[in-house]
């Protein structure tokens, strides 16, 4: 792809989310792209956004469970961009037609205090550079088919990233505790729809620790000239699948001593 490609898809991709219509597999468009390709177009929405007056206050990382590796034959996460208009307060009711398809998945957030920044950051550069976490709910939609009718083909990791790895909105808990105040392998989540528990899960199943999933965001936003500033919010990575929200729907996440997050759909 060129950089035209890249703008013409970006064009494509925000067009879907101003209007709730979907778009064909970028992949069926464009069989030859690859991870810069993605990345060029998640860039190309960045740019438009930030043009449009939307600010950047923080980065979502997506993809690092090995189940959901293995689900897209890929062995690495990938990162998306959180704008000021996706912020939802603890409790709030997301508006009928605000996403397409939503789904949630229970997280830990880190929020920064200082920056990190370049391809050597260590797991002690990112505990001193934390301010605090807390207990996150990331919703998910997605601009892009996730089949093509046509041809039965699914999204490839290309699609997601370029699609800003379907990054929708973020929902932080009241709660707030120092980095190392807990063994953050062990923070899990019970997370329900509607008052029945749909997944479950712990904090290892991010990378081994959501810690060195940050690691992993610094280098790779070294890798293109960029960096995590003071006060962002970092979603470290989901340890549930996936959990669908048709209108009406009523989201809790139950993280114990962590804390919980409640979010509901109109």
């Amino acid at each position: 792809m060129n950089p035209e490609d890249h703008l013409t898809a970006a064009a494509d991709l925000l067009r879907a989310e101003a209007t709730g219509q979907q778009i064909s597999l970028l992949t069926l468009r464009h069989p030859e792209m690859d991870m810069d390709d993605a990345y060029g177009i998640q860039n190309a929405i960045y740019r438009a956004k930030v043009a449009g007056g939307r600010k950047v206050i923080g980065w979502k990382i997506g993809l690092t469970s090995k189940a959901m590796q293995y689900a897209l034959n890929i062995d690495i996460p990938d990162s998306g961009i959180l704008f000021d208009n996706m912020l939802f307060a603890h409790g709030a009711r997301v508006p009928a037609g605000r996403f397409i398809q939503p789904r949630v998945e229970a997280e830990i957030a880190f929020v920064m205090k200082h920056s990190l920044a370049g391809g050597e950051v260590t797991r002690a550069d990112v505990l001193a550079a934390t301010d605090y976490v807390a207990p996150s709910i990331e919703i998910l939609d997605t601009r892009i088919q996730r089949v093509d009718p046509a041809t039965g083909q699914t999204r490839k990791v290309f699609d997601t990233i370029s699609d800003n790895a379907a990054n929708a909105g973020v929902v932080l808990g009241r709660k707030r505790h120092g980095v190392e105040a807990f063994d953050l392998r062990w923070v899990g989540a019970i997370t329900s729809r509607d008052g029945q528990v749909e997944e479950t899960g712990l904090g290892a199943g991010v990378l081994n620790d959501p810690v060195e999933s940050v690691v992993w965001l610094a280098r790779r936003m070294a890798h293109y000239g960029q960096a995590i500033e003071p006060g962002q919010i970092i979603l470290s990575g989901s340890f549930i699948r996936p959990i669908e929200c048709p209108p009406g729907s009523t989201i809790h996440a139950d993280f114990g001593a962590f804390g919980d997050v409640d979010i509901a759909f109109a």
